[in-house]
């Protein structure tokens, strides 16, 4: 196992970390609920990181998952 395959395990690590404290540690389920289009973002994300060694493939999923995100977040303020 070389040093990028070991930052991109750690990487994996804390974004899961993450995804478990959002998941488990809310204080109102209503207001922090994950929508369907930003769970799948994240799995866009962690599918680029973990693709990472195909840069085009990586990069692009990547880029998929932020422009879901983006869209999520334009969904969001539209409804509040």
């Amino acid at each position: 196992m070389d040093i990028s395959q070991m930052y991109i395990a750690l990487a994996l690590i804390v974004l899961a970390v993450i995804a478990l404290l959002v998941f488990f540690v809310r204080r109102d389920a209503r207001q922090n609920r994950l929508t369907p289009l930003a769970g799948l973002a994240f799995a866009f994300v962690l599918a680029g990181m973990l693709f990472g060694e195909d840069r085009v493939v990586g990069y692009g999923l990547m880029g998929i998952g932020m422009v879901l995100a983006l869209l999520d977040t334009l969904n969001r303020s539209r409804q509040a």
